[in-house]
């Protein structure tokens, strides 16, 4: 009896130490990544503005009705449905959209900016990101890494035509 208070008072402080030091980093944070397509611009655009049944980690997805004049829309990834809402559309260069839930404990915004390129186009993923809660806050940091969602997206897309290549 007497290992499983210590093995509980361990757990206890593990949890401490990571909200203290979740406290201790910044809120918000921004991220950018992008990858190089054999595609025009056009039909990279095309698909990113379609729907997400390209990516691995997005179960399930529908429409919602636009609020304030944007178009809304859900994704269930990991579990979790998420409605998002589009901010800019600029076919086929920019696009930006928002996770429109406000009781998550992330938020923000991914910005999608594509450049031609002669043998096809750039993708340009900027993710200006807020982490509310102080222990998703120490996990985003050190376990799961800012970049990551934008890393298994590139990924995906690439999976999607057939070639990728991240870079910084």
């Amino acid at each position: 009896m007497k290992w499983v208070g210590i093995v509980l008072g361990a757990l206890v402080a593990v949890v401490a130490v990571a909200a203290v030091i979740g406290a201790m980093l910044p809120r918000a944070h921004r991220v950018s990544r992008r990858a190089r397509f054999r595609q025009t611009p056009e039909a990279l655009y095309a698909v990113l503005a379609g729907p997400p049944d390209w990516r691995s980690d997005v179960k399930e997805f529908g429409s919602l009705p636009a609020r304030d004049g944007r178009q809304q829309w859900w994704e269930t990834s990991r579990g979790q449905r998420i409605t998002y809402e589009l901010l800019e559309d600029s076919p086929p260069v920019r696009r930006v959209t928002r996770i429109a839930d406000k009781n998550l404990p992330f938020g923000g915004t991914w910005t999608l900016e594509i450049a031609r390129e002669a043998d096809g186009a750039v993708l340009r993923i900027t993710e200006d990101g807020e982490v509310h809660n102080v222990i998703f806050r120490f996990m985003a940091r050190f376990v799961f890494g800012y970049t990551g969602s934008i890393d298994g997206f590139l990924r995906d897309l690439g999976r999607k035509f057939g070639q990728v290549q991240i870079e910084g």
